[in-house]
């Protein structure tokens, strides 16, 4: 039989799933923890201006940062290197349209205030 139970699965098995799910659980905390923050910072006013800004901005990238690990389990490693490539190339994409649609749309409003 071909059908293999718990009984029959090697130790190391059940330790990676144990390693695997304490990833999950600590991704999720994290994760958690940093949605609050940003809420709290807009909710309670604890910044104002540029400072919250800031501080969003800060929170929003290490947001990121912990969903690639914890998530997507891509860290420095060889062999996670040719997906965190993907990863940034998309972001350096993503970051020029953004900037450029930004630039166009400021172009167009001094324009249109002349």
């Amino acid at each position: 039989m071909s059908n293999r139970g718990p009984a029959d699965t090697p130790p190391s098995e059940y330790e990676d799933e144990g390693r695997e799910r304490l990833s999950y659980v600590v991704g999720l905390v994290l994760a958690l923890l940093l949605t609050t923050g940003a809420f709290a910072v807009v909710w309670l006013d604890l910044l104002s201006g540029g400072a919250a800004l800031a501080a969003l901005g800060l929170l929003a990238l290490v947001q990121a940062v912990v969903h690639l690990r914890y998530f997507l389990h891509i860290d420095l490693a060889r062999s996670h290197r040719d997906d965190l490539l993907l990863i940034l190339f998309t972001v350096l994409i993503l970051l020029i349209m953004v900037s450029g649609t930004i630039w166009i749309l400021y172009d167009q409003h001094i324009r249109m205030m002349a």
